[in-house]
């Protein structure tokens, strides 16, 4: 063979290592130790899952828990009245960052601090609760990233409805005191209306009002369920999720931490907070808050539990089948029996 010719057979392979080579990341650990306060609506047990996403993406930009990072956890648990406090006790540490999740936590740390920087995620709408001035240029010591909650309830109600094409009447079960929940709910009750469907509020705002909730739904005939996404729904997950069963309410869900529910639609919530660590390394690296702009989610992931559907005596469409980015075989609630009514 030729020189030239041999040239031209190692072009291909070099052009290919070239597209398939990781980036190079420096995995030199900083020298200083970054104290990260996290201001969350639950306890470190249920957040687990994005709690190991954060600390990973932060390892993979070369920080070691313990030498180049340290966690001060805060959580309100259910409560969202415990947050003004608990992001005050972040400051008095003095912690270099605050990764905070939802607009009550957002806003507390808003109100607690102008110079610490903020990095939220799962904030439904950020610059319509007053957390940022705009997303390209938040404007202020925060930053990070939107779950775009509120304008994606039409398209649960819809996927909720081809699931239950029976439904005629749909609830929500939402937390009408969080200032971001009443425009979510709007949009659900419109969707819901220009589906035919009667939209029905089941207004919850302590951990005791979710089962008397869930038997209203079921005086009312209730076909279906759309569960809000925050502090409290978040804190009692796993009591949603089996209030649901056992009423035998089909129940869309805004993520998958609702272990072994129906149906989700929403954004991937650890790779929301792999991302955060980004905006952190950024921010230990310089950057202002306030000219990093608001990251929006670009893909959102339709997750079905097949094993709850059929325990529920539904049958999944094709087309949504087809759609779906997951269809799971997990461990499903205990259903409960079908609801007759009294003569």
């Amino acid at each position: 063979m030729k020189p030239i010719e041999a040239w031209r057979l190692l072009v291909p392979t070099f052009v290919v290592s070239l597209i398939v080579a990781p980036p190079h990341v420096d995995a030199r650990p900083p020298d200083k130790l970054y104290r990260i306060g996290i201001l969350e609506r639950t306890s470190t047990a249920i957040n687990a899952a994005n709690l190991d996403a954060f600390r990973q993406g932060l390892r993979e930009l070369g920080y070691v828990e313990g030498k180049s990072f340290v966690v001060e956890y805060r959580s309100a648990d259910g409560h969202d009245e415990r947050f003004p406090a608990l992001a005050t006790e972040l400051v008095r540490l003095k912690v270099d960052l605050i990764l905070t999740r939802g607009t009550p936590a957002a806003l507390a740390a808003k109100n607690a601090t102008a110079t610490i920087p903020v990095v939220i995620t799962g904030v439904g709408d950020p610059v319509g609760q007053g957390v940022v001035a705009s997303l390209a240029r938040p404007g202020t010591n925060i930053t990070g990233l939107s779950a775009a909650v509120t304008e994606i309830y039409p398209k649960r109600v819809q996927l909720l409805r081809e699931l239950v094409p029976r439904a005629a009447r749909i609830a929500g079960l939402f937390n009408m005191g969080n200032p971001a929940l009443p425009p979510q709910w709007r949009e659900v009750e419109t969707a819901a209306r220009s589906l035919g469907i009667e939209p029905q509020l089941l207004d919850v705002r302590k951990r005791e009002d979710l089962e008397p909730a869930f038997d209203v739904a079921i005086r009312q005939r209730v076909d279906a369920l759309v569960v809000g996404i925050e502090t409290l729904t978040q804190a009692n997950q796993g009591l949603i999720v089996d209030l649901a069963a056992r009423r035998r309410l089909p129940a869309m869900y805004a993520s998958t931490e609702f272990s072994g529910g129906l149906i989700s639609y929403g954004v991937n919530y650890p790779e929301m907070y792999r991302r955060a660590a980004m905006f952190a390394d950024k921010i230990f690296k310089g950057a202002k808050p306030a000219d990093l702009p608001v990251e929006e989610p670009t893909k959102f992931e339709l997750v079905i539990n097949a094993k709850t559907a059929r325990a529920l005596g539904l049958t999944i469409p094709p087309a949504l089948r087809l759609r779906a980015d997951r269809l799971t075989e997990g461990a499903s609630p205990v259903i409960g029996p079908r609801h007759v009514e009294t003569p």
